[in-house]
């Protein structure tokens, strides 16, 4: 996996232990994160039952994977397992649970109740990223609990902020809807992209040529969003010219029945779904 390198060293300070459940994706993102921030190797307890490539080679720097015996209290743990796993998982975190920990939860779907249900009295943060995570480029909303001190609402962004930005929102009852646009969202930029290399090759052109058009269209067309000080409409103004083609497409794409309706719908629909999810 492939990341900017990060000069930032906001975790050189960091002076606790950390436990990491959950070594997957996104867990070994944030983890790669952590240490170019300057988190110490041997500060990291990682509980993974089928660690990667990655995870046992940072054994060698100090990572303690999967011990045995008896848990040191944590300063912070980070759980980033299925949702599927929680009921199972989340409950044997207790014996690393102190009275001043900060559990910080990156799965979708479970909410501060059901983990205050599985860690009564424990500071909890709840958060969700998304995949552009693993190039150090995701973004994280997160939201936390009535016991969350300002150190630890502190220290939870600054373990989220390994992975990208960081937002904070006031009401639980919004990361439906955060799950919905950011949390799915990677996949509707990566339909796009695959949409646009089938329209051009319905258009005639190569496959291969129309891919990769495609591909570095939205590419650099995000990039270019991120770095610009102009807003998203600004910049789609900014290329459309009046008789055009471009204007040409968007009568079209903005037209009734179109992309920015379409996406109402289906964001619409993921929020439904996240709500199911959550019971």
């Amino acid at each position: 996996m492939k990341r900017p390198r990060k000069s930032d060293q906001t975790l050189r300070k960091f002076s606790g232990r950390l436990v990491l459940l959950g070594a997957g994706k996104m867990g070994s993102a944030m983890l790669e994160g952590w240490l170019a921030r300057g988190l110490k190797p041997k500060q990291i307890t990682v509980l993974e039952p089928e660690p990667g490539k990655m995870v046992k080679a940072l054994t060698r720097q100090g990572i303690n994977l999967n011990p045995k015996g008896k848990a040191v209290t944590a300063t912070a743990i980070v759980i980033a397992v299925k949702p599927q796993s929680a009921p199972d998982a989340v409950p044997t975190l207790a014996r690393y649970v102190g009275k001043s920990t900060l559990v910080l939860s990156i799965m979708a779907g479970r909410t501060i109740d059901f983990l205050e249900r599985s860690l009564p009295g424990s500071a909890i943060v709840r958060a969700m990223p998304n995949t552009p995570a693993a190039i150090g480029r995701g973004i994280s909303v997160a939201i936390g609990n009535d016991r969350i001190s300002a150190s630890q609402r502190k220290l939870a962004g600054e373990l989220l902020a390994a992975i990208g930005k960081v937002e904070w929102a006031r009401d639980e009852s919004l990361m439906d809807a955060v799950t919905a646009l950011s949390g799915s969202g990677p996949a509707y930029v990566f339909l796009l992209a695959e949409a646009m290399a089938n329209a051009g090759i319905a258009a005639g052109l190569p496959p291969a040529l129309a891919t990769r058009l495609a591909q570095e269209t939205v590419a650099g067309s995000g990039e270019l969003l991120y770095r610009s000080a102009s807003g998203a409409a600004t910049l789609r103004q900014n290329v459309t010219s009046p008789g055009g083609t471009t204007a040409a497409a968007l009568e079209v794409l903005m037209g009734p029945g179109g992309f920015e309706e379409l996406l109402t719908r289906a964001i619409a629909a993921a929020t439904r779904r996240s709500r199911e999810l959550a019971g």
